[in-house]
């Protein structure tokens, strides 16, 4: 019986990657649903091509584009955000695959997790933001949620045959990004372009900047903290420029488990959608001889302070992470409008996470509250900082 699949951000990095997955194997897989946000371009491109059942367009200015293209294809269209929400309810979807950029990603999947869908999150910011509130929702609704991210990816693989035992500790790996090794000083000359451009990983502008400033992987150190049920102790991080071992779990008795392969998120993707069984693939292979080291390092956290920003978030519980999403995201689309400095992204993240009242009891809409309020403060920051 194939899976039927929604893909909410098509068009984006993931989503392009996840449609080359599902391409694959066209006796596992049925295309339900796919999404964009404005690139209705693309978005009918791949409609065309894949023929899903449902399409949504979320710049609601696009729709008579969309529709008037795919109206011969018997495909639906529909626009807006509250179309996103409800278009993964469907009886015919069976998982629903996040790709969406940013908080954008909250709503719709906390929708699909009370219609009980399998989620495969490549949306960390869903958990960044209301990890408490997802995962609560998840184990009422009996919903699983497997991690694309290639670091919990890679620590899901590590566990699976060992969920009955418990973690010590898990280290995720970062490659360092393109400004590993700077100075505070240096870092404060970098451009827009040399930030853009990642080692390792071919990814959107939103998490190459993350990546370069290391906000990614505070990111994904909270994420990490709901999606394992892990205390903030639990969970080091470690720069590992060659980005082969994607992320480790050491276990009570002290023994560690590494998942490893050559850098490439179809893989991934891949296995969020059909754990608990692996499908062949033609991916390159990894050859040791092509790596004849692999070198670790400590992550500067005081160079590049937003990995500590992170661990303070999780530290003031409630709806600290939220906020410091919220200024993250407003910085990080400041800094590619050339509107701030590099540096600037990590100071206005700090203020604003200070600066923003935290409610330790949250409820949905404590959440929408504090994100609208920590942006506001964020754009104000952003108008009074000088390049």
């Amino acid at each position: 019986m194939k899976k039927g699949i929604a893909i909410l951000g098509s068009t984006g990095s993931i989503g392009t990657q996840a449609l080359e997955v599902i391409e694959n194997y066209p006796d596992k897989f049925d295309l339900q649903v796919i999404t964009a946000n404005r690139n209705a371009d693309l978005l009918i491109e791949q409609a065309i091509k894949h023929q899903p059942n449902t399409v949504v367009i979320v710049d609601e200015s696009k729709f008579e584009q969309v529709k008037s293209a795919l109206w011969e294809h018997e495909i639906h269209v529909y626009a807006g955000e509250d179309a996103l929400a409800q278009v993964v309810e469907g009886n015919e979807i069976h998982t629903v695959l996040t790709a969406l950029v940013g908080y954008a990603g909250l709503k719709p999947t906390l929708r699909a997790i009370e219609a009980k869908k399998t989620i495969a999150l490549a949306n960390k910011e869903t958990l960044v933001v209301a990890g408490e509130l997802v995962t609560k929702m998840a184990r009422e609704n009996g919903v699983n949620i497997y991690p694309v991210d290639s670091e919990h990816s890679a620590i899901f693989q590590c566990l699976v045959g060992d969920f009955e035992n418990k973690i010590e500790k898990i280290y995720l790996t970062a490659s360092g990004g393109p400004f590993r090794g700077y100075t505070k000083d240096q870092l404060a000359a970098v451009t827009k372009a040399q930030a853009l451009k990642h080692p390792n990983w071919e990814m959107g502008a939103k998490i190459t900047i993350d990546s370069a400033s290391l906000m990614n992987k505070g990111l994904e150190v909270i994420e990490a903290k709901w999606l394992f049920n892990l205390r903030p102790d639990q969970i080091d991080t470690i720069v590992h420029p060659q980005s082969i071992v994607h992320s480790l779990v050491q276990f009570e008795d002290g023994s560690m488990k590494a998942q490893m392969g050559l850098p490439d998120m179809k893989l991934p993707i891949q296995y969020a959608l059909t754990y608990p069984e692996r499908f062949k693939t033609d991916f390159p292979r990894f050859n040791f001889m092509d790596y004849p080291q692999l070198t670790f390092e400590k992550a500067d956290a005081d160079t590049f302070k937003n990995l500590n920003l992170a661990y303070k978030a999780m530290e003031m519980e409630g709806t600290a992470a939220c906020a410091l999403n919220a200024a993250n995201e407003v910085s990080v689309q400041a800094f590619l409008e050339e509107k701030i400095s590099f540096l600037a992204i990590a100071d206005i993240n700090e203020a604003v996470l200070m600066q923003t009242p935290n409610s330790l009891s949250p409820v949905y809409e404590d959440y929408v509250n504090t994100d609208k309020l920590a942006r506001e403060k964020a754009w104000e920051m952003v108008k009074n900082f000088n390049k």
